[in-house]
This record gives structure tokens, C-alpha cells and sequence, in this order.
């Protein structure tokens, strides 16, 4: 993921599997119902490390990170494809 937009499609999609609403994560995240859907549709300029943190842990998830056009191993590519 390169933008904040790619990472609130992340988010976006992560909770609707997990069969959240917006108002349910955005209050066990501690944010605003309103800034959870703006990011999720790539509407905002900037979203707090804390925000993302807090977000990420309420639907189970985490960051990795690597160097640019690193690739990853056969399984982590696999699973990106959805294979």
C-alpha cells in the first residue's frame, strides 16, 4: 500500500468481513463515526498513527513494513492474489 486511501479500502474491507459498522469500530477505537467513513473512502488528508494503531488493533489487524518493490516470499504473494 502506498496511500492513505489503499490502507482505508484495507480498512474498509477488513471490517465489512468481520461484519462491523462503522459506528460500532469507530467507538471501540476511540474516533469519531464520521472520520472512520471519510478515511475509509479516501476523503482524508492525513489519519494520526494513533488513530491507525488504535483501528488496526480493533479489527485485528497489523503493519508490516519493507523496503520499497521488495518482494515478499511465494506464500505472502499467493495470499495477495487471493490464491
Amino acid at each position: 500500500m502506498e496511500t492513505l486511501q489503499e490502507l482505508g479500502e484495507a480498512v474498509a474491507i477488513r471490517r465489512k468481513a468481520l461484519g462491523f459498522t462503522q459506528s460500532t469500530v469507530a467507538a471501540q477505537s476511540g474516533i469519531a463515526a464520521e472520520t472512520l467513513c471519510r478515511f475509509e473512502q479516501g476523503r482524508v488528508s492525513e489519519f494520526g498513527a494513533r488513530k491507525l494503531m488504535a483501528l488496526l488493533s480493533v479489527l485485528g489487524m497489523e503493519m508490516q513494513f519493507r523496503e520499497r518493490g521488495a518482494r515478499g516470499s511465494l506464500d505472502e504473494l499467493r495470499k495477495e492474489r487471493g490464491e
